[in-house]
């Protein structure tokens, strides 16, 4: 088995292809958010590479091979950006745009582990038609397309992107996670994804937006509907699991795993990748979903972004629970 930070290289499947936004985030650890006009002083500062990098991280861990297929600047956030995503043995599409840096996020995280962001747009949000042509050229029959919802609130992307996947063929499943500024993607863009997309993994926030209801599971069922039978629903509501419908399937809550959280930055990324790499391994929706509940449980018990568990980590953080049993062979393989 070839390996890279512990996990198998090769795939049963396709590859995830992540025409999202990989950027630099300033990760400051603070006790509270400070009033409107005040400071406060970080116990803990940390530049890390984020965005579409957590998930695809998270997805590379459990050895599903991966492309960054979004923009990326020239400058010290770009090189920090390639640097890391080598690192974690994902290939890169597009060649860097000229005269621009990547973006970056400040991300504030307080005692009680919420995440509040702010975000300074760089050469990650300038994707143009020519740089889709490019990445529709290197996609093979049954790789996964994962779109964020941020690359499709940027003036310039989401018009782009929602072309792209319009244009996609029916083997390439599309992912769509709509995330934070899913009130701020334009209707017309938003609607031409979802009409396409095979799956949606949400947050309750994000559901909330999306349907207006604010129990997990009456959101989830809600925009099942909304969506139709060919596309599969997956909201993450933390502690308490996710509610899943698979595609022309029954509604069902997958259970969380209770454990203390340290960090819950980048937990919902560390669920769609490993959502992502256990269906890419082949494996059913609910086990997917139950094994992505599992590296969320233990993202949150590390500190940083991208915090995804290795095949290793998972089995030793699933031992003696049947679902280790059904995951071995597959992510061992």
């Amino acid at each position: 088995m070839s390996s890279h930070n512990g996990t198998g290289d090769d795939a049963g499947g396709g590859r995830l292809v992540l025409a999202g936004n990989a950027i630099v985030d300033l990760v400051m650890r603070v006790p509270a958010l400070p009033e409107r006009g005040g400071d406060i002083i970080s116990s803990d500062t940390a530049l890390t590479t984020g965005g579409g990098f957590n998930v695809l991280t998270a997805a590379r861990r459990l050895g599903l091979p991966a492309l960054y297929a979004g923009a990326h600047g020239t400058g010290p956030f770009g090189d920090r950006v390639r640097t890391d995503l080598a690192r974690e043995g994902v290939e890169l599409v597009l060649p860097p745009v000229a005269e621009t840096d990547t973006g970056f996020c400040v991300a504030f995280v307080d005692s009680g582990g919420e995440r509040t962001f702010a975000t300074s747009l760089g050469a990650e949000a300038r994707l143009t038609e020519a740089d889709t042509a490019s990445v529709r050229a290197a996609l093979r029959p049954g790789d996964m397309v994962q779109i964020s919802g941020y690359g499709l609130a940027y003036p310039v992307n989401g018009p782009v992107l929602a072309s792209f996947v319009s244009a996609l063929p029916d083997h390439t499943r599309v992912f769509l996670d709509p995330g934070p500024l899913v009130a701020e993607i334009p209707r017309d863009v938003l609607e031409s994804v979802l009409a396409r997309c095979d799956w949606i993994s949400c947050n309750q926030r994000e559901g909330r937006l999306l349907t207006g209801l604010r129990d997990a599971g009456e959101a989830a069922v809600a925009l099942a509907a909304r969506l139709g039978p060919r596309t599969g629903v997956l909201l993450r509501a933390d502690a308490d699991g996710c509610r899943l419908i698979p595609p022309g399937g029954e509604a069902r809550h997958i259970p969380g795993r209770r454990v203390t959280a340290v960090d819950s930055n980048g937990a919902g990324d560390a669920h769609t990748g490993a959502f992502l790499a256990l269906l890419g391994h082949g494996l059913d929706p609910v086990t997917a979903a139950q094994g992505a509940n599992a590296a969320a449980a233990f993202a949150v018990t590390r500190h940083g972004p991208a915090t995804g568990p290795t095949v290793a980590e998972l089995l030793d953080f699933l031992h003696g629970d049947p679902l280790a049993a059904r995951l071995a062979p597959v992510l061992e393989r």
